[in-house]
Order: C-alpha cells, then structure tokens, then sequence
C-alpha cells in the first residue's frame, strides 16, 4: 500500500495527530520515521518488510546500524535516525530511572534493561549503582563476553561500587541463547559479588537476567 493512495485523513500522520501515536500500527510508526520510500516501494512498504526481516520492532531496534544500513530503502543516514532514537528511549528511561526510588519504582530499570541487553548477541554484564536512598547514581557496562560467558571479577566490581560511593548495587546480564533461566554459574557469580561487597558495606540488591523480553529476578526467586 502507497501512502500516496490512502485517504489524507487515513494516513499514519494525520491519524497520529488526530487520535495519538498509540493508535497507529508498529508499521506506521516505523513508516513515520522513515518519512520516504523509494522507487516502487513506499515507506509503508518499507516498513513491514523490516518488522518481517528482524521479526518485530524489538529486532530492529537491536540490530547493527552496519546491519541496518544495507538494506535496500534505508541506508546510513536512516539507519542512523533509527538508533538515534533508540539512544534517545534509552536516556529517557536512565533519567526516569535516577528520578525515582530504584526498588519502590522498578519498571523504568527492568525496560531499560530490556532495551539494553536482548538484543545483544554476545553476553554483557551491568552494574546499577544505588545511593543510600536507592536512587541511581551510575550504570555501566562493566564486561562483555563471547555467545557462552562473560568473565566478571568481583574486585573490580568492588573498586567500580567504591569509586562511584554506592550504598547498593543491581546487577544484570544478558544470556543471547534466549533463555532467561539463571544457571548455576550465574548463582555462584552472585553470591560471590554479594560476599565481597558486603565486605566493604555495600548492599546487592537484585541480579537480573534477561533474554529476549524475559527478564528473571534474583531477589523474587530467593536467590539472594
């Protein structure tokens, strides 16, 4: 379908502007972002060839710009706006995350972790430091891995937890297999991160593992 041909009123920007951008489709959403098609093919089109290709916007948005950029219709410059928009929901969710009480207001950290970790197809583990208050004072990726394993020390969590003042500490990593069950290495990872923190004074509060758009806590399966 051309957009050209859909009644003006029927198109994605005039239906977002009259009713929201909730009521429009996740293919005329992306169609909107990507404003032109090209020969013989419309932005539309365009569109839900992507969400067919990467199966769904997740996929998309997780996807290598390099990726991205290759695709007929897109190129680097498209490509670019698309993570750039993805940064964009990824700060907010940062910002949304330091404006609140990390553990009376999780969700803003579970769908940052989300967004941050399922798509990766090598395992990366995070560190989310805590005030005394639980307020977010940093996160950062602190090691990646290979496709099976991440190697984390904990002395170096130590150090990193010490220099940014944490009171407590979340933890998260990814498993790119897409099973979001925790293995026991991961248990006796925690532990261990947990033994060596409470040694300096410092809190852990959760280890999240997420797969995919699964995401298991530590803490609500009484792993800690």
């Amino acid at each position: 379908m051309n957009v050209a041909n859909v009644a003006v009123d029927e198109r994605p920007r005039e239906r977002l502007l009259r009713h929201g951008a909730a009521v429009l489709s996740d293919t005329e959403l992306l169609a909107l972002l990507l404003r032109t098609g090209v020969a013989g093919c419309s932005a539309l089109a365009i569109a839900r060839d992507l969400i067919a290709r990467f199966g769904g916007l997740a996929g998309l948005f997780g996807a290598p710009v390099r990726e991205v950029s290759a695709i007929r219709g897109l190129g680097p410059a498209k490509a670019a706006e698309l993570a750039a928009v993805v940064e964009i929901v990824r700060r907010s969710l940062v910002e949304e995350a330091a404006a609140a009480d990390a553990l009376t207001s999780p969700q803003a950290v579970r769908d940052y972790l989300r967004l941050t970790l399922r798509a990766r197809p090598y395992e990366v583990f995070v560190g989310i430091f805590l005030d005394s208050q639980n307020r977010l004072l940093a996160l950062e990726e602190m090691f990646r891995g290979t496709l099976a394993q991440t190697s984390v020390y904990p002395r170096e969590v130590v150090k990193t937890a010490l220099a940014r003042n944490a009171a407590a500490v979340i933890f998260a990593h990814n498993h790119p297999s897409g099973v979001a069950e925790p293995s026991r290495a991961d248990e006796l990872l925690t532990q261990a991160l947990k033994q060596a923190l409470a040694l300096v004074d410092i809190r852990t509060l959760d280890h999240f593992v997420v797969a995919g758009s699964h995401l298991v806590s530590f803490a609500e399966r009484g792993l800690l």
